[in-house]
């Protein structure tokens, strides 16, 4: 009872949860396309990606508000998908090579240009690191509230897009033959994902936010053929797993949030491996003994 008064009366702790929710169901509603176009790798290159952008806009603007900040990151994360669809359509290097090299190097560029601005004598750049694992106590108000405008404007265009990312998701050929303008669609669904990436990345950083992207989707699709019901399971684990890591986190002391929050949707996704109906491993375990249990009667049966 405790908790749950902290939860709505503590503004940082109601920041933090409100904050991991909105993550939580923007991840996850757009890690259910990555997931179904088999792109998990995406979100781990875009959100490596977003780095240099936030040093370089920095840089560039002394600034450290969040807002400017994530304008870096999603300019870096657009130029990075750009760049990896530019090199998979125009050369022969395979789609997880170039992953890897647009990741590598927009990754190395950023750590790069962090450790120059770390050596600054002033202490202007002070927060610039928690980029990198994510440091969700220090929301505010005001991150919050560019969390959710941004996040519904993604889901608006998820909205309004629905059909045609539903297609382009599970038959691109299709959709290509019947007009849709496919490499449109998929820069547009790419661009959303970056921006659902550039969403999370002072929550959890930009080393976790790929599991965010990636982990509610997986486990959401242990439950359901229909990719409504998908999306809004990813979207109900997302919240749920940010909530929990934000209550979790401010029951201990030095408890890290955005690695607790990657624990938990971590624990929904080996449950739903398990116990899921028609996909669990327990499930498959017990009807692959059903099945062995009829042979053994069936030959039997016929032996005698």
């Amino acid at each position: 009872m405790e908790l749950l008064n902290d939860l709505i009366f503590n503004y940082t702790l109601r920041n933090i949860a409100l904050g991991s929710a909105l993550l939580g169901i923007i991840s996850g509603v757009l890690g259910c396309f990555a997931v179904l176009r088999r792109q998990a790798l995406l979100g781990d290159a875009m959100a490596h990606a977003a780095l240099p952008g936030i040093v370089l806009a920095f840089m560039l603007t002394g600034l450290r508000e969040s807002l400017v900040l994530l304008v870096g990151a999603a300019l870096a994360g657009w130029l990075a998908a750009l760049l990896l669809l530019l090199i998979i359509r125009q050369t022969r290097i395979k789609e997880d090579s170039a992953l890897g090299i647009v990741l590598s190097v927009f990754f190395g560029f950023g750590m790069l240009l962090l450790a120059a601005v770390q050596r600054q004598p002033d202490a202007a750049q002070a927060g610039l690191s928690k980029f990198l694992f994510g440091q969700a106590a220090s929301l505010v108000a005001g991150d919050v509230l560019v969390m959710a405008v941004l996040g519904a404007v993604a889901l608006l265009f998820v909205g309004l897009f629905w059909k045609e990312f539903k297609l382009l998701s599970f038959d691109p050929d299709f959709a290509a033959a019947v007009g849709f303008p496919t490499r449109v669609l998929d820069v547009g669904l790419t661009a959303l994902t970056v921006l659902a990436i550039v969403i999370g990345l002072q929550t959890v950083g930009v080393v976790l936010m790929s599991a965010m992207l990636i982990a509610p989707a997986v486990a959401a699709r242990q439950w359901t053929n229909r990719l409504s019901t998908m999306v809004l399971l990813s979207a109900i684990f997302g919240a749920g797993a940010g909530v929990a890591g934000a209550l979790i986190s401010a029951t201990g002391r030095g408890i890290a949030t955005g690695p607790t929050i990657v624990l938990c949707i971590s624990a929904v996704v080996l449950v739903s491996l398990l116990l899921a109906p028609g996909r669990g491993l327990l499930w498959t375990w017990q009807q692959q003994r059903r099945n062995a249990r009829r042979m053994r009667a069936e030959l039997g049966g016929g032996s005698r």
